[in-house]
């Protein structure tokens, strides 16, 4: 009974050192990442049979209780760890493991566990060149300077498209053909917009359909700097609305003008375009030839909005006393009347109708009055009216049509009309 009592008690204090021995393992090993202890690759007969007290154990860490019946070899690294570093002591095939760990020297940091990974602070650096790295501060020769090359960071942020011009083919071409890029940097959107287009991609081929609508070469770049978003429209979108226009009687040369003078007419949708002509034909009682004569004399009318045309409609009706027929003659002569400041129309008319005393028949006769500047048409009145050769009554003899008296230039109304010379009326308009 007794000499079981002693058998006990030095099982228990066995497995009291063992436990601290795993507090100390746990302790050195906490700057690994990872301890992963694999028994499953010691053979199951180096496992003594498990103690009343505790776990099964192998027996390749005690020797004391249960010596295996025969030795086995099996690739074994032991490691010995302290507080900050690991360090390999052993690591060889076909090695027998000793049966007392005392053997080894290391009975209190000794490990059967596999090899462990260093932390990434631990592990040594491979230079896998073959060559050390070069440090940041290290002086080379000048051969090897001149040999460097280091190509310039474009911008993030920029207020010029000069800063892209040697590094976007892009905005390389645009230039040649004489796009003021100068003018596209200040508008929004713009400038990050034609950064984003290739011009392989994007580009050439919308340029190609400009030239076969029939924009010269030589208004390229004017036409792309006052409408840069034609060049992100869809190319089957620009041919069908070309081709619309076709449709509509239009013939080439009109198609080639109207595109020309307004540069945004093809980037509105075909519906929009036949609004804009049926609205025309329907509100002034045009005819079909008419309303194209109309639209190409003033493409932009495809292009405004309508709100300003229909004010300026009531305005001639309503303010200044003009019958329907006569607005549609007015608008078929000068079709700016339809998208020209109120203030001005309003202005010109009531110097000329109520100053100068012309009839509403007079002017609808000669409606390019509408087209001249007030300071023109009141210095001209003004000299005559001096000359006491102020006569605009067709009855009457000395009678002076106002088609002359607007669109005549300076000398040849002097000479002309007012009978003077271009001195005398220059002096004249000095005392005004």
């Amino acid at each position: 009974m007794a000499l079981g009592g002693l058998h006990l008690c030095k099982k228990c204090s066995f497995f009291l050192g063992v436990r601290k021995l795993c507090s100390d393992l746990q302790q050195s090993a906490r700057f690994l990442h990872s301890a992963n202890v694999q028994f499953s690759s010691i053979p199951q007969s180096t496992f003594a049979a498990r103690p009343a007290c505790g776990p099964a154990w192998p027996v390749g860490i005690t020797g004391r209780f249960h010596k295996p019946p025969q030795t086995e070899t099996w690739k074994v690294t032991v490691c010995q760890y302290s507080d900050t570093t690991g360090v390999t002591l052993a690591g060889r095939d076909n090695q027998q493991l000793p049966a007392d760990p005392a053997q080894t020297g290391l009975i209190s940091k000794q490990s059967l566990f596999g090899t462990l990974p260093l932390s990434d602070s631990q592990a040594p650096l491979l230079d896998l060149d073959g060559s050390p790295p070069l440090a940041p501060f290290e002086e080379i020769s000048e051969e090897e300077a001149v040999q460097i090359h280091a190509a310039p960071a474009l911008p993030t942020v920029s207020v010029s498209l000069g800063d892209y011009v040697d590094r976007s083919e892009t905005l390389q071409q645009l230039l040649k053909l004489g796009v003021n890029l100068s003018k596209l940097e200040q508008r929004p959107n713009v400038g990050s917009m034609l950064l984003r287009l290739d011009f392989h991609a994007d580009v050439k081929d919308r340029l190609l359909f400009l030239k076969d609508v029939g924009v010269g070469d030589s208004r390229l770049g004017t036409f792309i700097t006052h409408n840069p978003f034609i060049l992100t429209e869809g190319l089957e979108n620009l041919r069908a609305r070309a081709t619309y226009l076709r449709s509509k009687k239009f013939s080439r040369e009109s198609v080639a003008t109207m595109v020309s003078k307004a540069p945004y007419l093809l980037n509105f949708s075909i519906e929009r375009l036949d609004n804009r002509l049926n609205f025309y034909q329907q509100t002034l009682g045009l005819s079909t030839e008419k309303t194209r004569n109309l639209v190409v004399r003033l493409p932009g009318l495809l292009c405004r909005s309508l709100e300003p045309v229909k004010e300026n409609l009531k305005v001639c009706e309503l303010e200044l006393g003009f019958r329907p027929n006569e607005i549609q003659h007015i608008v078929t002569a000068v079709p700016k009347v339809l998208t020209a400041n109120k203030k001005k129309l309003t202005e010109i008319f009531n110097y000329v109708h109520n100053t100068m005393g012309i009839p509403h028949a007079l002017i609808t006769k000669f409606p390019q009055v509408f087209n001249s500047r007030l300071l023109r048409i009141r210095e001209r009145h003004l000299f005559l009216q001096y000359l006491q050769r102020a006569q605009y009554d067709p009855a009457k003899p000395s009678y002076i049509s106002l088609h002359c008296f607007v669109s005549l230039p300076d000398r040849v109304f002097c000479s002309d009309v007012a009978k003077a010379t271009l001195e005398d009326f220059e002096l004249f308009q000095k005392t005004l």
